[in-house]
């Protein structure tokens, strides 16, 4: 068909309407079990999409729930919309009934959504099953829907569900109901792999066939099942298709949908299709952790392109490649999507890791061989001992400065410590700790009582210190982690801490190993306020 002259406006950041991103995140991302979405974090995440620059945003079913209903009332109100366009999302009418007459379909209107998206059935043992239907008659439902809402002058895509299990079932029906769709006004008709089974080389052969067969423009929606979303969906556009779905971080259903991020940045930098805003790019993965923290779901490290191990490295070969060319060992420049390269110390690496880190830390480390090697050897040791330096980068500053300076830097000395934990005959417990420690040639005994025996050290640790750093004031312990080392047993094992701090503008992780946990703790406590100290621009004391 013909775009109408309001459907062939600019898309996000004055974009043609040649090729579509359209997100699914508000919906099918908010299947994902784990996440509920408040009407507030939908708008939220809205709001992070547009600035993205996609180009279409599926809001919701709106009459389906009253959250949906709501969402639509007040995105209306509430965004203005700088790139994206919102679409609703519903099915064709009942079988039997009239699309003008259908309270769903005028529910769709209603939302004030300039586009909708119809879900359709394109397999004909679910239309026959969970429809009720005959073949025929939902055909009818596809052609009555789609002509009504395009006479209302919205903009209608159309899902095919099931599309290629459908196809595979029977393939002239499966195109009937596209070519249907298409003649009754629909922009594009979406084939889904609603199940995720498909591969690649599947997907490629559907579309191209179906779009030979049909002329309808023609998008994919693809499910993760089979861990292949996001290759099916640029299969799909290898063949013809020119509209993906996508959702943010892949959240969605069982395993998950396409993931957005991958999906765009492979259309942008390894096709060379522009389907962004200019500068959009570089705001991925701000954009991917922003929406993590809407959904409470901590962001995936090894995510493509956007995780914090997307351009870390760790072995020593790689490193001394990366030194010479980072190129050697990287397929893009991370700062193209708003992420870092980032060097990784353990037991594996080399000079050129160790080098490399000094200077992402800081540490010029003057390409001294000897200070190189001993650092090598001190970590490789610490390692062995179960020290762990990859999440751990304030430990391994303050080990590496110790090194280059021939020093520990100390804001205070310790004499003693204890943490004593009390059951009670009520059934509560106290934890109190008590810290005796030396700072600017005074010594200090200060006690303290805690939730728990290592907030107990924490806070007495503040007691005894903060007269003299009022820095600390702002310290803030935001994460603990324990782990109980492989090849010890039982009450006799080795046990790791990470601790993460922040002073509310950078976050920084420390590391401690010791035969009980609460010597870890005090371990990576100590740690923690001295990288903290010294970043404040304090000057050491002792």
């Amino acid at each position: 068909m013909t775009t109408t002259p309001e459907a062939a406006t600019a898309l996000a950041g004055g974009l043609d309407d040649s090729f579509h991103v359209f997100d699914t995140t508000l919906r099918d991302g908010a299947q994902r079990e784990g996440i509920n979405l408040t009407v507030a974090d939908k708008l939220t995440i809205a709001r992070h999409l547009d600035d993205f620059g996609v180009g279409f945003i599926e809001g919701g079913w709106p009459g389906a729930n009253p959250r949906d209903t709501e969402f639509f009332a007040r995105a209306r109100a509430e965004i203005d919309f700088k790139n994206a366009k919102l679409v609703a999302f519903g099915a064709t009418r009942r079988a039997g009934g009239s699309a003008d007459q259908d309270p769903q379909v005028r529910a769709l209107l209603e939302s004030g959504a300039p586009v909708i998206t119809l879900v359709a059935k394109s397999h004909d043992r679910h239309v026959e099953l969970a429809l009720r239907t005959t073949l025929d008659e939902n055909l009818e439902m596809v052609r009555d829907t789609v002509s009504h809402l395009v006479a209302k002058g919205r903009r209608v895509f159309v899902d095919c569900e099931h599309f290629f299990d459908g196809y595979r079932a029977n393939a002239e029906y499966a195109k009937a109901v596209v070519r249907t769709a298409h003649e009754a006004g629909a922009d594009v008709v979406i084939l889904c792999d609603t199940n995720g089974g498909m591969l690649p080389a599947q997907v490629s052969a559907t579309v191209a066939t179906v779009l030979a067969d049909t002329g309808a423009r023609l998008g994919i929606h693809a499910q993760d099942d089979t861990g292949c979303a996001v290759a099916n969906t640029l299969a799909a556009v290898d063949a013809g298709a020119t509209h993906v779905q996508c959702t943010a971080n892949g959240y969605g259903e069982r395993v998950g949908n396409a993931n957005l991020f991958p999906v765009v940045a492979a259309l942008e930098i390894k096709y060379g299709r522009k389907v962004l805003p200019e500068g959009a790019l570089a705001e991925m993965t701000r954009i991917s952790h922003a929406i993590a923290e809407v959904v409470n779901l901590t962001p995936s490290t090894h995510q493509p392109y956007v995780g914090v191990s997307a351009f870390a490295h760790k072995a020593g070969l790689h490193a001394s490649a990366i030194k010479v060319d980072p190129d050697l060992y990287q397929h893009i420049d991370p700062e193209r999507v708003g992420n870092t390269m980032r060097m990784l110390v353990s037991d594996m690496a080399g000079r050129a890791s160790i080098e490399l880190k000094g200077k992402e830390l800081g540490v010029e480390l003057g390409g001294d061989r000897a200070l190189i090697s001993r650092v090598v050897e001190r970590v490789k040791e610490r390692e062995l001992q179960g020290y762990t330096y990859e999440a751990a980068d304030a430990s391994f500053e303050l080990l590496l400065r110790a090194e280059a300076e021939g020093r520990a830097r100390k804001y205070f000395r310790i004499e003693s410590w204890r943490a004593i934990v009390e059951d009670r005959p009520d059934g509560t417990h106290a934890n109190e700790a008590t810290v005796k420690l030396w700072a600017k040639g005074e010594r200090i005994v200060a006690t303290a009582e805690g939730n728990g025996p290592v907030n107990a050290l924490d806070r007495a640790l503040r007691v005894a210190l903060e007269r003299f750093y009022p820095q600390l004031a702002k310290f803030e312990l935001v994460d603990y982690k324990v782990r109980i080392l492989e090849g010890t047993h039982g009450t006799e094992s080795t046990t790791r801490v990470l601790v993460a701090t922040t002073d509310g503008v950078r976050e920084w992780s420390t590391v401690g190993v010791a035969p009980n946990v609460i010597a870890a703790s005090w371990q990576a406590l100590e740690d923690a306020f001295t990288y903290g100290l010294l970043h404040a621009g304090v000057e050491p004391a002792e």
